[in-house]
C-alpha cells in the first residue's frame, strides 16, 4: 500500500494515551502519521521518541493551531482535555480535517449537535473514541445475542473501575463540569457499554447516586438507565475500586459476560455464556489490537466515503444519559430522557 492510499494523520497532543494510539496509527495498513503538537515545550518531541522511535521525518508542532495549518493533513486524533474536545473538533472541522475525538466528545449535547453540522458542512468524517467497541469479542457477543441463544434481552449490569493512583489524580481535581472526575474517565465507558445489548431500544429515564469530592469531582458512581417494558441496564464505576471492566447481559433463555471489555493487545479475550436448558461455555478469543482496529476502521471509513460503526446520533444518546445522570444524583431523583 502506498502514501496514497494512506490516510495522514495528526496528533493534537502529548497525552498518555499517545502511548496506545500512536503505535496504532504506525501500525495501521492505511494509515500514515505526519505530525504531533504540543504546547508544553519539548512534550511532541518526546512523546514522539518514546511511542514511535522508528518514525522518521514526522513534523513537530509547537501549538495545535500550526498543526491544523498543515495542508499535508487530512485527519487529526485529539487527546487533549476532555473540556477542550469540542473546540479542537470544531476547530479542526473549520481546517477540512476529519477528526476521531477521544471519549467523550463533548460535555453536552448542544456541542455535539454543533459538530454534527459543522461537519455535514465541510464533508468531513468524525468519530468518538470508544475503541474497545472495534475489539472483535464485542462483535461475536452481538452474533450470540441475534442467534436467539439467550433470548430476549432484559437486564445489562456494566462495571469499570480501577484504584486511582497519585499521579492519575489530575483527573478528579476539578469539578464535573469542567470535565474532570469518573464519570468523563471511566462512566463513559460504562453506560456506553451497558447500551450495547440495546441496539435497537430508546432509552427513557435514569436513576443515579454518587460520591463527590471537594474539588466537586465524583470518585464512584451507581445508575440504572430504563429502557421501557422492564429492560434496564445497570452500570457502576468508579476510582475507589479494584480494577474492573466487564459486562453481564441476562435473557429470557440465558445469560452471557464478557470479562475484560478493555482487553489489551497482549490480554487473551474471554466470553462466557450459560443457557436455562443447562448449556454453559468459555470461549476463548483470538487477541486483538482495538486501538489499532480502530484507527484502520476511521480511516476506511475516511478513505473510502463509509460511515463510522459509532455515528455522532451515538455520541449525542451517550451524552444525553450522561447529562441525565448527572442530573439525577444532584436532583436525586429519576430523570426523564425526552
Amino acid at each position: 500500500m502506498n502514501n496514497d492510499s494512506k490516510l495522514r494523520w495528526g496528533i493534537l497532543g502529548a497525552a498518555r494515551i499517545n502511548q496506545q494510539l500512536m503505535p496504532a496509527i504506525v501500525e495501521a495498513g492505511n494509515s500514515t502519521l505526519v505530525a504531533i503538537a504540543s504546547r508544553r515545550p519539548g512534550a511532541a518531541a518526546e512523546t514522539l521518541a518514546k511511542y514511535a522511535p522508528q518514525q522518521k521525518d514526522v513534523k513537530i508542532y509547537g501549538s495545535p493551531e500550526q498543526l491544523l495549518e498543515d495542508d499535508t493533513i487530512q485527519a487529526v486524533y485529539i487527546p487533549l482535555a476532555n473540556k477542550e474536545h469540542a473546540e479542537w473538533t470544531l476547530r479542526a472541522i473549520e481546517h477540512g480535517k476529519h477528526v476521531l475525538c477521544e471519549k467523550p466528545m463533548a460535555l453536552t449535547v448542544t456541542d455535539i449537535e454543533a459538530i454534527e453540522n459543522a461537519a455535514k458542512k465541510q464533508n468531513v468524517t468524525v468519530m468518538e473514541g470508544f475503541m474497545y467497541r472495534f475489539h472483535p469479542q464485542h462483535a461475536r457477543v452481538k452474533e450470540i445475542i441475534d442467534s436467539g441463544l439467550i433470548g430476549e434481552v432484559r437486564s445489562v449490569r456494566s462495571c469499570f473501575s480501577y484504584l486511582i493512583q497519585p499521579a492519575r489524580e489530575y483527573r478528579i481535581d476539578s469539578t464535573i463540569e469542567n470535565g474532570s472526575g469518573a464519570m468523563w474517565d471511566i462512566g463513559c465507558y460504562a453506560i456506553h457499554a451497558a447500551r450495547l445489548p440495546f441496539y435497537n431500544e430508546t432509552p427513557v429515564a435514569v436513576t443515579a447516586m454518587a460520591k463527590h469530592i471537594a474539588s466537586g469531582a465524583d470518585t464512584s458512581c451507581n445508575g440504572i438507565i430504563d429502557f421501557d417494558d422492564g429492560k434496564y441496564a445497570h452500570f457502576d464505576f468508579g476510582f475507589e475500586h479494584a480494577r474492573r471492566a466487564e459486562y453481564e447481559i441476562i435473557g429470557t433463555k440465558g445469560g452471557l459476560k464478557c470479562h475484560n471489555v478493555w482487553a489489551k493487545q497482549a490480554e487473551t479475550p474471554v466470553i462466557s455464556w450459560w443457557t436455562e436448558t443447562g448449556q454453559q461455555c468459555q470461549e476463548t478469543l483470538a487477541l486483538a489490537n482495538h486501538f489499532r482496529l480502530e484507527v484502520e476502521h476511521f480511516s476506511n471509513c475516511v478513505l473510502n466515503g463509509k460511515k463510522p460503526a459509532l455515528s455522532l446520533e451515538d455520541a449525542k444518546t451517550n451524552c444525553k444519559i450522561i447529562v441525565a445522570t448527572l442530573e439525577s444524583v444532584k436532583r436525586k431523583q429519576q430523570i426523564k430522557l425526552s
